[in-house]
């Protein structure tokens, strides 16, 4: 293959993650972190594509790579119709979605729009891998309660499915033949009941599903919600920007970086402790829920995501729900590296890339 670099891509709300590959080795990583201040810049997601695309560049440039030096370019996906898992190839429909919103919007549709880019600059095909609309509910999972509207799969699939198969490998268990629930705790909250290598439903909190996190409100009172919009005269991006946005954390406590609400919780700031309590309470409740749709036929419970680095989250999650499966902690995420590892198939022609229409 043409030039022996990857360059990997992975925007998060409050972060982007970024990864140089060669020879199955990761060369370098870096995380860009955003404040709040910096996001708040910025009226859309997508107007923060050139503040982010210029750390990337300055990155790549660190790095020494010119054209020529990459082979591709491949980034966490976003919010698009759903789709079976596997690795993309970017294409103007994809972005012509992406860019829309039309199914949604959040920062990681950024990824494939960005990568995009960079991969014009450098002469290189772009892709994206297991992205977070992978779709393999079990028909009864999509019933909401209201004719007309369905639930839908919206979960951090690349991660989620990439740490199930670690654990369990560890385990001499094949992901194909276990049930594992997964929780990936970041600035957004899914978790997933995955049953024989199928996730066949989860909480997606992207819709306004499960527990609160650092931004989101998850589950709300509908009624008291709907006063709200009413009241407020809301219109949908200001709703949405309410459920995926300014919730949660941000909503409770002005913030949304959990080292400091956890510090402040361990110094005793009584409304920290009360707010990040509540967050973990949720999250265990949800886990539950998923415990119930693999009828309690649960192999492990998985907690992975940035958060999971937390002590204190991950000892009160395991102290609620330790009794229906042992709890295993893949702190961070294996996104990066399973985003490598999809288009790596690709380009050694072990697998067809698949296109997005």
């Amino acid at each position: 293959m043409d030039g022996k670099y990857i360059l990997v891509i992975n925007p998060g709300s409050t972060s982007s993650k970024v990864a140089l590959y060669c020879s199955n080795q990761c060369v370098d990583e870096s995380i860009f972190r955003y404040t709040v201040d910096e996001i708040a810049q910025y009226d859309t997601v997508m107007d923060q594509i050139e503040f982010r695309a210029t750390r990337l560049r300055d990155f790549l440039a660190f790095n020494q790579i010119y054209p020529g030096d990459l082979a591709a370019v491949v980034a966490r996906g976003g919010l698009m119709k759903s789709i079976i898992g596997g690795t993309y190839i970017v294409n103007d429909a994809m972005i012509n979605d992406l860019r829309s919103g039309k199914y949604g919007m959040h920062a990681s549709n950024l990824g494939a729009i960005i990568a995009n880019d960079i991969a014009k600059e450098y002469g290189v095909k772009a892709y994206t891998v297991d992205p977070v609309v992978v779709d393999e509910f079990s028909d009864i999972a999509r019933i909401s309660g209201y004719q007309g509207i369905e639930r839908r799969s919206v979960f951090h699939a690349l991660n989620q499915k990439a740490v199930a198969r670690k654990v369990l490998q560890a385990e001499g268990k094949d992901y194909c033949a276990s049930n594992v629930i997964v929780t990936h705790i970041g600035g957004g909250i899914s978790i997933g009941a995955h049953k024989a290598g199928r996730v066949i439903d989860c909480v997606n909190a992207f819709d306004g599903e499960g527990p609160y996190s650092p931004e989101r409100t998850g589950g709300l009172p509908l009624i008291d919600f709907a006063k709200l919009i009413i009241n407020e005269q809301l219109n949908i991006a200001q709703v949405k920007s309410i459920l995926a946005g300014e919730g949660g954390m941000k909503s409770y406590l002005g913030e949304i970086d959990i080292k400091t609400i956890e510090q402040k919780a361990l110094n005793g700031e009584a409304e920290s402790k009360k707010y990040f309590d509540g967050m973990c309470y949720q999250i265990s409740k949800s886990i539950a829920e998923m415990a119930a749709v693999l009828k309690g036929n649960v192999d492990y419970i998985i907690l992975t995501g940035g958060v999971s680095h937390s002590k204190y989250v991950t000892d009160f999650i395991k102290s609620h729900v330790d009794w229906i499966a042992e709890v295993k902690v893949m702190a961070g995420e294996e996104e990066l590296q399973a985003l490598y590892e999809g288009v790596m198939r690709v380009l050694k022609a072990e697998e067809q890339a698949k296109m997005y229409i």
